[in-house]
């Protein structure tokens, strides 16, 4: 049986990320090691003693409601930006993807090959995390297992959707506008750093249809506990239906651009 198309593009990012992944991995330990250290502990002694801090927790510490939520920001980082100019790379600088699909590889397939590059580095990225988050007593519990496959949906809920819009362009200069104008404010309004009911009532709406909040509430519920099964379907749900929609509008994109 002949190894399928969308693998042999994913070997082609592996064989680059091979070389890197070490690093990757170190920095995916260290990076949420400074934000826990920063935001989590030192920010967090201040909020903790608040006398209603945590009824609006939860009954938590903030290190821990804020350390849970790192899991998926940094998921959404990581493949979000491997999605604009990494995958720009592709289509107009190296021209790799012109030459897959210059063979039976179609453009369906880049798209699936990258996404399970995608999904690699979420992966990556959401284990260190993990990894740090046992330091933690208030984080350490078996929940943390359940965020890995979370931290890859989300992930993918962001990077598919990139994807098919780098797919579209010529040039890198929409990508600043989105990490800007995107991927900034749904890290500062998503439920990173305070629960979103704290939100004015016109802006919670906004957080609710952010894949950043669901893949949040559903590690938080994973590691904290608090998020009962009918929520938990409903966020899960909603990262499948980004994921799915990004999907397919990467197929359509691709097609339209390396079939030309």
């Amino acid at each position: 049986m002949s190894t399928p198309a969308a693998i042999r593009v994913f070997a082609r990012d592996w064989t680059y990320f091979k070389r890197i992944w070490k690093s990757v991995l170190i920095g995916s330990v260290l990076q949420p090691m400074m934000y826990l250290l920063g935001v989590g502990l030192g920010v967090g002694s201040l909020v903790d003693r608040g006398a209603d801090s945590a009824e609006l927790l939860g009954g938590v510490s903030y290190a821990a409601f804020y350390a849970t939520a790192v899991i998926a920001t940094t998921a959404m980082f990581v493949a979000g930006q491997e999605a604009l100019w990494p995958t720009m790379d592709g289509f107009s600088w190296s021209y790799a993807y012109r030459a897959q699909t210059s063979t039976p590889i179609e453009p369906t397939d880049v798209a699936l090959g990258l996404m399970l590059h995608y999904g690699l580095r979420s992966l990556l990225s959401t284990a260190g995390v993990v990894v740090v988050l046992t330091f933690f007593a208030d984080t350490r519990n078996p929940g943390l297992l359940l965020t890995l496959p979370v931290g890859v949906l989300t992930g993918w809920a962001f990077a598919m959707p990139f994807a098919a819009w780098t797919a579209t362009r010529e040039t890198d200069s929409s990508f600043p506008a989105i990490m800007r104008f995107g991927i900034i404010p749904m890290f500062l309004f998503g439920g990173a750093f305070y629960p979103v009911e704290q939100l004015p009532d016109w802006l919670e709406p906004v957080a609710w249809i952010t894949p950043l909040w669901h893949g949040i509430e559903l590690c938080r519920g994973a590691v904290l506990g608090g998020l009962g099964g009918g929520m938990a379907v409903v966020h899960l749900a909603a990262l499948i239906g980004f994921v799915t929609a990004g999907l397919v509008a990467a197929s359509v994109t691709f097609t339209k651009r390396l079939r030309v």
